[in-house]
């Protein structure tokens, strides 16, 4: 639907998708913010992918969606790709940091009036009233946060501002690894206070909408929340049934982007690494 909604609906007994319904995709490791917690190691000196090397990318289905790191908007050839998706109406999100959404705030702007992109996802670091005006500009933006980074100041200033948040599982891996070690007591600290208070922050409606990632469900226990019939009405599935990762950085897809069993994209279609996940 227009506000992201996504509705499945089977005659069978079990969903099981004829192919995957959201790829999350890597297309570059350059990036100048340099979060210490990223746990993709982007830095300044990243390489980008070459987005129209792999035979995959000519057999997408229509109304797959396609979660793309858009890092610093940089990539020569994302135009290009996000064309070509639209053209083979396939729905098209992104995710920037807060500091690269405010620098390319026109060129996302273009992009979501043109319909070639629909999410964007934006990685939260501060609060700014500026910001959170343009934010409300866009129809489908989510702040992006992290469970251990995101702070009760953090939760307390953005509340009631009527925003979509998903709120992520920390990554101990690469940076994320080396700043959880560092940070441990931080991480805790503010692990501990959302994993408190995230009752009260669902129920009492402090945003629009809060989501999460399947690690984020993990750390967070959030399955406690909810009766069975509404869990299994809102839980989108484990990793891998309907969703997968792809590197085309590094030329490597796996069932998520923590997964160290990774493959090579080589000659598959989208299809034959699909079925290679779902069935490893």
């Amino acid at each position: 639907m227009d506000d992201g909604t996504k509705i499945r609906k089977t005659n069978e007994d079990s969903f099981v998708p004829a192919f995957a319904e959201n790829v999350d995709v890597k297309i570059t490791s350059n990036c100048s913010v340099g979060c210490p917690f990223c746990y993709e190691g982007c830095t300044k000196e990243g390489k980008h992918g070459d987005l129209f090397k792999y035979r995959f990318i000519d057999t997408l289905h229509p109304y797959t969606e396609m979660a793309l790191n858009g890092n610093d908007m940089n990539h020569p050839d994302l135009e290009r790709l996000l064309v070509f998706l639209k053209g083979k109406k396939v729905f098209a999100n992104i995710t920037v940091h807060q500091k690269q959404f405010m620098n390319n705030y026109e060129t996302l702007k273009h992009y979501s009036e043109n319909k070639l992109i629909y999410g964007i996802g934006v990685s939260y670091n501060h609060y700014d009233e500026e910001f959170i005006s343009k934010v409300k500009e866009f129809p489908n933006v989510v702040l992006h946060t992290i469970n251990g980074i995101l702070t009760e100041t953090d939760i307390k200033q953005l509340k009631g501002n009527n925003l979509k948040v998903l709120i992520l599982g920390f990554k101990k891996l690469r940076r994320g690894k080396t700043y959880f070690d560092s940070h441990t007591e931080e991480y805790s600290k503010n692990s501990d206070y959302l994993y408190d208070n995230l009752p009260t922050i669902i129920n009492d409606g402090w945003f629009k909408l809060v989501s999460f990632d399947n690690l984020a469900i993990k750390q967070l226990d959030v399955k406690r929340l909810l009766p069975e019939d509404k869990w299994e009405e809102f839980y989108m599935g484990d990793d891998g049934n309907y969703t997968f990762y792809i590197d085309m950085v590094d030329g490597k897809f796996a069932k998520n982007s923590l997964s160290q069993e990774r493959y090579d994209i080589g000659d598959k279609t989208i299809d034959e690494m699909f079925n290679e996940i779902r069935n490893v």
